[in-house]
């Protein structure tokens, strides 16, 4: 799994500011309905149902939400560093400022599953995690996910 290859430019947000875990969720959904040519309110209506079912939040500033629609033509990623975390329910209990959302086809089940472990995976590294919340800008981010893809891989 690429997981570079699933965010474009206009899927990665430096710079997201948000009041909570909604607000949040709204900036992942409004960066992703360019990019899958879908409404924002769709696929924050399909995150939250998500949600509904439990925290997203892995640990470490970390969430990783995910929805699976009908509609949605590929498995594309979005990543949002938010400038202060937000409470996110998440396992430790520690709020979120690293948001690595992915959306998949409803029939891609097995490729969504991938996607979400090799997601989890990569955002496990403290280094990654560090690296990413002091990268400068888009370009920088992009990279370093291609990177970390890259040493993982090899």
């Amino acid at each position: 799994m690429e997981i570079g290859q699933l965010l474009s430019r206009d899927t990665v947000v430096t710079r997201a500011g948000a009041g909570g875990k909604r607000q949040a969720l709204q900036q992942v959904a409004e960066a992703a309905a360019g990019a899958l040519g879908l409404p924002a309110s769709r696929l924050f209506e399909a995150l939250m149902e998500r949600e509904a079912l439990g925290s997203t939040g892995l640990g470490s500033g970390v969430a990783v939400p995910h929805a699976r629609l009908p509609e949605i033509p590929r498995l594309t990623g979005v990543f949002l560093r938010l400038e202060t975390p937000v409470a996110f329910e998440a396992i430790d209990d520690r709020p979120v400022d690293l948001i690595f959302a992915l959306f998949a086809p409803a029939a891609d089940g097995a490729a969504h599953l991938r996607a979400l472990a090799a997601v989890s995976r990569l955002m496990r590294s403290a280094e990654l995690r560090e690296r990413l919340r002091h990268a400068r800008d888009v370009d920088a981010l992009h990279a370093l996910f291609l990177s970390e893809q890259q040493a993982t891989a090899a």
